[in-house]
Parts: C-alpha cells; sequence; structure tokens
C-alpha cells in the first residue's frame, strides 16, 4: 500500500522549487465534477474552505495568478510543476489568460498564498432547459438567461440516467431538464460543453 501523499509538503516543496515532483493529479481528480466535490477536510459551518479559491484573473505573473473572487476578496494562486490545469480539457499554464475565471484547489502556505494542486479555468456548472437543438449547439434557458452551448466534437459527452458518457448527443431534446459541466467563453452567453447530464 502506498503510504499517504503529504500535500502541504509537496506543494510547498514545489513553491519552492523542489524537483522530481508528482504531478498534481496524484492528489485528485482533475475532472470537471471534481471542481465541485467538497473537500476532503472538514470545515466549520459557514466558514471559507482554507484550501480553496474561485474567481477571475486580474493579473499573471512569474507562476502566480491573482483573482477577485465573488466576495471581493483577492486571492493569489501559485502554480507549480506539480499543478494540473483544466480549460475543457487538461491544459498548460500558457493557455490560462488575464479574464479568465478560476477555480482552484491545493493547500494554504504561510503567507496566505494558494499552492494549486488542480484549477479549472473559466468552469461552468449549469442546470438549465434545453430551449432549442442546433447543429452542434444547444441553447439553453438558464434561469431566464438564454445560453448557447457548443458541442466539441470528439470531446463533449452526455450521461443518460447515470450510464457511463457517451459522444451521441442526439437523445437530447427540447424541453429536457439538463445539467451542463463545460467552459465559459469570458464576456458571452456560450460556452462549450464537456459533459451533459440528462434523462433519456
Amino acid at each position: 500500500m502506498t503510504p499517504k501523499m503529504d500535500r502541504r509538503r509537496l506543494l510547498s516543496t514545489a513553491v519552492l522549487g523542489g524537483a522530481g515532483l508528482v504531478g498534481a493529479t496524484a492528489l485528485g481528480s482533475l475532472a470537471p465534477e471534481a471542481a465541485f466535490a467538497a473537500e476532503a477536510q472538514p470545515v466549520e459551518p459557514g466558514a471559507p474552505d482554507p484550501n480553496f479559491a474561485e474567481g477571475r484573473i486580474s493579473k499573471i505573473s512569474a507562476g502566480t495568478l491573482l483573482a477577485t473572487g465573488s466576495d471581493g476578496v483577492l486571492h493569489s494562486i501559485r502554480v507549480t510543476d506539480g499543478t494540473s490545469i483544466w480549460k475543457l480539457y487538461p491544459t498548460t499554464f500558457d493557455q490560462v489568460a488575464v479574464g479568465d475565471g478560476m477555480y482552484a484547489r491545493g493547500v494554504r502556505l504561510p503567507d496566505g498564498t494558494l499552492a494549486a494542486d488542480s484549477i479549472w479555468v473559466n468552469i461552468v456548472n449549469l442546470h438549465a432547459h434545453i430551449a432549442a437543438v442546433g447543429r452542434n449547439t444547444l441553447h439553453l434557458d438558464h434561469k431566464g438567461q438564454r445560453i448557447v452551448a457548443h458541442v466539441v466534437p470528439g470531446l463533449s459527452a452526455a450521461v443518460y440516467n447515470s450510464t457511463p458518457a457517451v459522444s451521441d448527443l442526439s437523445l437530447l431534446k427540447v424541453g429536457r431538464h439538463v445539467q451542463v459541466l463545460g467552459a465559459w467563453h469570458p464576456d458571452t452567453n456560450e460556452i462549450s460543453i464537456a459533459t451533459v447530464y440528462a434523462a433519456a
């Protein structure tokens, strides 16, 4: 049995320039569903999770992201050689841009910086109704707002009635309630679909 990995030590070493790092996905899944999963460590009810940050990126400098959270708090997120990044699919730090939104999980360092093991860029989790179906698009009604969801060939998938994901989205019909995980196109009402959850 592999001994439990000390995330704080591993990520602290990464921030300080340690070599031989294990990829951050060894610390947890990079799947989009994992961004919305409860953190394994308990947090006091009503208290913020110290190992989580979310916000819109305002500055990128020397492996550090500065992001303003939805609550107005400024977060400093350190990216290391062991950080895994998702932007509709696993990608690299150079694909992250100012103006992107992000969720990050990792460990909080003594100076308040979050050393990230996983970052999800522009991730969205929508509950909506299908208003129209187009060629490679779903038009969604989300709380009275229209969202255009783009199907990405070879990537977008559907899960019907909790069965394994398939690439066939043809069973998605107008009027159906769906949950959509995907990536937002900043400053638009458009997203790219990662996974659609629906009843067949």
